[in-house]
């Protein structure tokens, strides 16, 4: 994400580029810092995030970052906990009901927050976990896009969701069930993943992903071939009203039902930024993940 929008919504966040190295604690998950072996280029280290008393066994949501972060892969594995609001929304599902994070908040329509707390009254968070691995600048990589995606896809399955894995069921009990989602870069990293793996996944989504209005039309068409051979899979498209991927969503959305595919498309008000994150869209992602079958 954006480097201007890091410090925006602070307030709403107790850590800030003062406090980076400071360990995050709540009442509903601890968080790990791992490191797994990795090839120079594509990572070795992921955030991990356990919940603590979930109701009943969690599956594991696999959370990757934004352009912005992959300088630095410190700073990627923490890109969810420390700038997009995940630990926070986190806390906020789990002690509803949720709320603007100021009352010049405009990342929620009323509805939506009626829609969003009748939800969580009928059915309450039962909680997941989430490994948020770094990833690299696919675009600028050394080894080309492909070979490095291809490599990415590799560790992510072969060391991070193993390692994520033992470390969940250390502490609380593990469904069966692995999530894929991205943010931004993360997006349309998250695409390419479950094309190449999807096999690993159950589910896959995007939060205002750079996917490519080029691309996808043949996204659309390889997830009905996929789902032709291994069964639909359910698929979550998250944009803004601002986001400058927001056609992309639209266009993947229409590519999809044109082919049948079951999906949900949500396009609330908000900007491509952290602030947007923080406030309500890493909460809908969330929820939508905890919502699915485990």
């Amino acid at each position: 994400m954006r480097r201007r929008s890091l410090l925006a919504g602070a307030a709403a966040w107790a850590w800030g580029m003062g406090a980076a190295e400071a360990a995050p604690t709540s009442a509903h998950w601890t968080l790990k810092d791992l490191k797994v072996p990795g090839e120079e280029g594509i990572g070795a280290r992921f955030t991990l995030l356990i919940p603590k008393a979930p109701r009943g066994p969690v599956p594991l949501l696999v959370a990757l970052h934004g352009l912005g972060e992959t300088h630095d892969e410190r700073l990627g594995a923490y890109a969810w906990v420390e700038r997009y609001g995940l630990g926070s929304c986190y806390d906020r599902l789990c002690e509803p009901p949720i709320e603007r994070l100021s009352k010049k908040s405009r990342h929620w329509t009323d509805e939506r927050l009626v829609e969003v707390n009748t939800m969580l009254k009928a059915q309450p968070f039962r909680g997941l976990a989430v490994a948020c691995p770094y990833t690299p600048n696919i675009y600028k990589a050394k080894r080309g896009r492909e070979r490095t995606l291809d490599m990415y896809a590799d560790w992510l399955v072969g060391e991070v969701i193993p390692r994520a894995r033992r470390e969940v069921e250390a502490e609380v009990k593990l469904a069966d069930r692995v999530f894929l989602d991205g943010c931004s870069l993360g997006g349309y990293a998250s695409m390419e993943v479950f094309l190449r793996k999807s096999a690993h996944f159950h589910a896959w989504g995007s939060v205002q992903g750079a996917l490519g209005l080029h691309r996808v039309k043949g996204y659309a068409d390889r997830l009905k071939a996929l789902a032709e051979k291994e069964g639909a899979k359910p698929l979550h498209l998250e944009t803004s009203s601002g986001d400058p991927f927001k056609t992309h969503h639209e266009a993947l959305a229409r590519y999809l039902k044109e082919n049948g595919l079951t999906h949900e498309l949500i396009i609330p008000p908000g900007m491509h930024n952290q602030p947007f994150l923080r406030d309500s869209g890493t909460v809908e992602m969330l929820l939508w993940h905890d919502r699915l079958p485990r």
